[in-house]
């Protein structure tokens, strides 16, 4: 899996991945989106999968910027 782009709100990030996979002797290619929030413990920065209440506006905005960017992507090709 190669990361295509990626879309930040504050500690809260989408990324859009492509992926290539065999079906039926053909190679596919199809994308998926992860989202993680970002956050500092003891001076060193990890990552969730775990959202607060409060990242939900965050979540939604990056979602959606991925949701567009793969709809025009489709579009332009």
């Amino acid at each position: 899996m190669n990361p295509e782009t990626k879309f930040s709100a504050g500690s809260v990030t989408a990324v859009v991945w492509k992926n290539t996979k065999e079906f039926n002797g053909k190679p596919t290619v199809f994308n998926t989106i992860s989202l993680e929030r970002s956050y500092q413990k003891d001076g060193s920065w990890q990552s969730t999968p775990s959202l607060r209440t409060n990242d939900l506006p965050k979540a939604t905005l990056v979602l959606q910027k991925a949701y567009e960017y793969l709809l025009f992507k489709k579009k332009e090709a």
